[in-house]
């Protein structure tokens, strides 16, 4: 019999009971050397569904009526939105129990949950390292086990990078098919909500729940899509291409490695794995971090400390719409707003922003012509495994560590990461990308490879 820090969504239905206590009590023991969780909603009721008395967490910027909604920003530090986002109300309705709100990296930019306002998450797998980030809190509140399922958002990794930190499974959709209403933006044309669970089973269930054309949400497509359609297809036969580029400079060995023996696994599977080249990868780093930041100045402007949040009083008016934002905002997302002007700005507006996006449309143009030949691409999540907390300093090393997750967002395509294997004891992920709508398809053989490789959590308990 399994504990209830390894059970899933489809345990817990089967068994038809609540576990939203036993979640509440597991995160006061747990959390503690986790910090996984910015609030925790000890209120909370089972409510009336399908899913009724099955705990979930929610990344602490998707806004939660009458809850916390932070950023992991002293900005936002108390405040309690009076509604819920598009995708709270549809996890609400299923019955879903929300038992908190997740750490993350202020404002969702970063990959570490380290530039969190409040504190940075610690690995489940060696509490001296990072979950990940932006969305390390509701992966490490899944892979310790602290909830059955978490959402979290992603820009250019956010739940893909932090799910391979902890060794769980995280899914990001394509771009349009879950709403994006109140969830708060960093990118718009680039932010999409997604899951992380413990099977790809349970990442299908909620895009099941979580997808669907929203009015409130202009960039959602009035698409039906069955994510369970393919989990018990088999897969052999597949044809997969992965980026010699895979293999330059930046990869861990140990990474680079584990990226072999999962060609090979491939490969007994049925499945033909070929290398091809899409030189194009390696501007995708400078080419988000133009486009993103540049969005993130136009998002971020209505923070002035006047319509939300907290307000430092000065003269004038723009004295304090400054010195709040001064005040209240951390570095990293200071340094994005600013470098997100400077590329807006008349004077490099053609030299930079104009630029990046026709850069944005050859690097979507030749992951479609990719997708066109072959079914699948591949590539480690992560061109390392995760890192000692305060290790990195430099801000450019943290942007690259995103170099193989920004393609799909820029694209707009599905993308998961599923466990495989370890590095020094450190779980590895890797990364499955297909064509735009083809979601169904990545989940299925997400799961062909899961009946094989099956995820391993960080904990062993005494079966009672």
């Amino acid at each position: 019999m399994k504990s209830y820090r390894e059970l899933t969504i489809e345990d817990i239905l089967n068994e038809k009971k609540s576990y939203t206590k036993l979640s509440l009590e597991t995160i006061e023991q747990v959390d503690k050397s986790i910090n996984a969780f910015i609030t925790v909603n000890k209120d909370v009721e089972d409510l009336p569904g399908k899913f009724s008395g099955i705990p979930i967490a929610i990344k602490d910027n998707i806004v939660t009526k009458g809850l916390k909604t932070t950023c992991a920003s002293k900005l936002l530090e108390n405040y309690v939105p009076p509604y819920d986002a598009t995708v709270v109300k549809k996890i609400k309705e299923a019955g879903f129990s929300i038992v908190g709100k997740t750490n993350l990296d202020e404002f969702a930019m970063g990959t570490g949950t380290e530039y969190s306002a409040f504190f940075t998450t610690k690995n489940p797998w060696d509490l001296t390292r990072v979950a990940g980030g932006s969305s390390g809190g509701s992966a490490a509140a899944v892979a310790s086990g602290q909830v059955v399922a978490a959402l979290g958002s992603d820009t250019g990794g956010s739940i893909r990078q932090p799910a391979a930190f902890c060794g769980v499974i995280g899914f990001k959709p394509t771009y349009g098919l879950v709403s994006r209403y109140g969830l708060v933006a960093f990118a718009s044309s680039l932010d999409q909500i997604g899951p992380i669970t413990k099977t790809t089973k349970d990442a299908a269930t909620l895009m099941e729940i979580i997808s669907g054309y929203d009015p409130f949400d202009a960039t959602t497509v009035d698409k039906k899509i069955d994510f369970s359609k393919y989990l018990d297809e088999s897969f052999s036969g597949a044809k997969v291409a992965f980026p010699k580029e895979i293999f330059g400079e930046g990869i861990e060995e140990g990474v680079a490695k584990q990226f072999e023996e999962f060609i090979k696994f491939l490969e007994t599977k049925g499945i033909k794995v070929t290398k091809v080249e899409f030189p194009e990868i390696k501007y995708s780093v400078a080419t988000y971090y133009i486009i993103a930041p540049a969005e993130v100045s136009s998002n971020l402007s209505r923070f002035d400390g006047i319509r939300y949040g907290k307000r430092v009083e000065k003269g004038g008016l723009l004295e304090t719409y400054l010195e709040t934002r001064k005040e209240n905002l951390g570095k990293e997302v200071i340094r994005r707003i600013m470098i997100g002007t400077f590329t807006l700005s008349a004077a490099y507006y053609d030299a930079y922003f104009e630029k990046a996006q026709k850069v944005r449309r050859k690097i979507t143009k030749r992951l479609e012509e990719l997708l066109d030949e072959y079914d699948f691409l591949i590539t480690p999540t992560s061109p390392i495994t995760a890192f000692k907390i305060g290790e990195i300093k430099d801000p450019l090393v943290y942007y690259l560590m995103d170099i193989f997750t920004i393609p799909a967002n820029l694209a707009g395509i599905p993308a998961i990461s599923i466990p495989f294997g370890f590095v020094n004891n450190l779980p590895v992920g890797m990364q499955i990308m297909g064509k735009r709508f083809d979601d169904a398809k990545v989940l299925g053989i997400a799961s062909y490879i899961e009946k094989d490789v099956p995820v391993v959590l960080p904990f062993k308990e005494e079966k009672k």
